[in-house]
């Protein structure tokens, strides 16, 4: 059996955890599309989180994680309020006023944001292969928008949108300090039950709507809140923690390829050709973003001071 290294093995761990979220993040859009018929974007976002910090306060409990030490709750406030919170419900209402096309499209600024916000606040590095990669997959986001793009977009919804993603740069840029205090599992928990409690005015809709929804638009809600949110946010943050906050941001662009085939096989729609260009466009860039030069592989691949203690 060949020998992995203790460096190699936690890139791998760091890569399945963030293949996960991304996957789970794609089949979110479908779940908001067909609950969003139904539930207005606040009910939405409460409902969601509601259940995510249920699920994941009962991990807490069976893992028996503490409170976070004092050092983590800036990033895990700021986080909770920005991304859980604030993109959450933003996100919902953009996509009731454009098409998928165009969300997509204007969401996917985030990680370019996280990408210059990170190299100025967190001091991360911005390597050659990352921005070229960072590029390429933006190209392919604006080809899979362009594509799916039915025409029916709207001055709001692209602010929405807009404001979504910039939520969504500024909670992953919060969250990376936080995990060098706490947990994967309690950054995302204390995260999302902050969120809930932003979203709490929006209780009286929620009950309201969730009395008249259909069985099918409430378990849609409830996927989001346990799959794409309690799981894929762990997960997240599991890996965020084993790598920057740029890279982890580059990753997303898989999302738009990943929600064009999950509508393929899941709704039938099959996508044209510019579509699928753009798509294969998103991963070829995370492939990029993601890989490394050889000389940094060498680098990784040789012992490390800890390693070498540990030995003798």
């Amino acid at each position: 059996m060949m020998n992995v290294s203790p460096v190699r093995r936690t890139e791998l761990l760091a890569a399945g955890a963030a293949t996960v979220t991304v996957v789970l993040w794609a089949s979110a859009f479908v779940s908001i599309r067909s609950a969003g018929a139904e539930y207005s974007p606040g009910a939405l976002a409460l409902g969601r989180l509601l259940v995510g910090s249920l699920v994941l306060g009962v991990i807490c409990l069976i893992r028996r994680e503490g409170l976070p030490p004092r050092p983590a709750w800036p990033g895990i406030a700021i986080s909770g309020l920005l991304w859980f919170g604030f993109y959450s419900v933003v996100l919902n209402w953009g996509e009731q006023q454009v098409d998928a096309g165009t969300a997509a499209l204007v969401v996917n600024i985030g990680p370019i944001l996280i990408a210059l916000l990170s190299a100025r606040l967190l001091g991360d590095p911005m390597p050659p292969r990352l921005l070229a990669g960072m590029a390429v997959s933006f190209a392919g986001a604006v080809t899979v928008g362009l594509s799916m793009s039915g025409g029916g977009s709207s001055a709001l919804g692209v602010v929405l949108c807009l404001l979504a993603a910039v939520g969504y740069a500024g909670g992953v840029v919060a969250q990376k300090p936080a995990l060098g205090h706490a947990s994967a599992l309690q950054v995302t928990t204390y995260g999302c039950l902050v969120g809930a409690a932003l979203c709490l005015p929006f209780t009286g809709q929620l009950i309201g709507e969730a009395a008249h929804a259909p069985v099918s638009a409430t378990l849609n809600m409830v996927y989001l809140g346990v799959f794409s949110l309690a799981l894929a946010f762990t997960t997240w943050a599991y890996a965020l923690s084993r790598t920057t906050a740029s890279r982890m941001g580059a990753t997303t662009y898989a999302v738009p390829a990943l929600v064009v085939l999950m509508s393929w096989l899941a709704l039938g729609e099959v996508p044209g050709l510019l579509t699928l260009a753009g798509g294969a466009l998103c991963l070829a860039g995370v492939a990029v973003s993601r890989s490394r030069t050889r000389s940094a592989r060498v680098v990784a691949a040789a012992p490390q001071p800890e390693q070498t203690r540990e030995s003798a």
